[in-house]
């Protein structure tokens, strides 16, 4: 293999390392990130905080998985869905692993170091919960909960880059992301669940048990809720609750989905959280537009 063929390979499994081959994450990572971002600046964000977020949010969500797959390589291997990752497939050595991760959060640190302090101080809370996260499988029956905590973090952020400050929407809305991360992670999970039980891996679809979709539909029910709270809160009209009514429609689906447990449809419901997420901003553009 020359020199050439032997970067391009690196590049490649860096690549599907960080899941670049796989967006998802990064979109449904983003929407609360720009709903945020749009009721701080009431539709106006500043250009270099958008572009900041956006790009922090890109570089952070490959950093998550690039650390979640070094703290399951032993794991992984035993998984059907993961067994072929970089790591689990010995592609990426561990430590090899762990350069492109401090990279990739030395290169979202720089890009903070744009916005004002509070955002950058804030950022530290965000580096630690991402990667801190996937250790909590082994520790808590919760896991899910964790990463709603890291991924909502994006919604503070958003706020004290635009603001200044964090006001009291911002927690509503960070708290229905939350929620929203609960829901759509314990979908993902249910995928794994044989699996994680026979190696020992901790999941809210293994703790929810039998009882699962009816918990998913009690917090999907609460985090539309909270959604409807921050609409009344930022004194919004009748088009932000239109197009939250029309959002609704999207968990109603993916309860359809997950009726019958099957993994492929399971897999479709986290899948669809795509859909809700950006119907929603959609919904804070039109608010903010018309």
């Amino acid at each position: 293999m020359t020199v050439n063929e032997k970067i391009v390979d690196r590049i490649g499994q860096y690549w599907l390392l960080a899941r670049f081959d796989k967006p998802i994450g990064i979109l449904i990572l983003l929407w609360p990130a720009v709903w945020a971002l749009w009721v701080a600046s009431e539709g106006q964000p500043d250009l270099l905080v958008l572009l900041v977020i956006c790009a922090g949010v890109v570089l952070m969500r490959a950093a998550g998985c690039i650390i979640n797959d070094y703290a399951d390589r032993d794991f992984d291997p035993h998984v059907e869905r993961t067994k072929l990752r970089p790591i689990a497939a010995g592609k990426v050595a561990p430590k090899e692993a762990l350069i492109v991760f401090a990279v990739f959060c030395l290169s979202a640190f720089a890009l903070v170091l744009l916005l004002n302090t509070y955002t950058i101080m804030l950022s530290f809370g965000g580096v630690f919960l991402a990667a801190t996260y996937p250790f909590m499988k082994r520790y808590t029956q919760l896991p899910q909960a964790y990463l709603g905590i890291a991924f909502g973090w994006a919604v503070p952020m958003s706020f004290a880059a635009q603001t200044n400050e964090i006001p009291a929407v911002a927690w509503v809305m960070y708290l229905a992301v939350v929620l929203w991360a609960l829901v759509y992670d314990t979908m993902y999970a249910m995928v794994d669940k044989e699996d994680d039980l026979k190696i020992g891996v901790k999941s809210t679809a293994i703790l929810f048990g039998d009882y699962d979709r009816q918990i998913m539909a009690v917090l999907q029910l609460i985090i539309l809720g909270l959604l409807i709270a921050v609409g009344c809160m930022q004194n919004l009209s009748w088009i932000y609750y239109s197009v939250l009514t029309i959002s609704s429609l999207f968990f109603i689906y993916q309860q359809k989905l997950i009726f019958y447990r099957d993994k492929a449809d399971c897999f479709n419901a986290f899948l669809n959280s795509n859909w809700f997420g950006l119907t929603i901003f959609i919904g804070f553009i039109l608010e903010y537009a018309i």
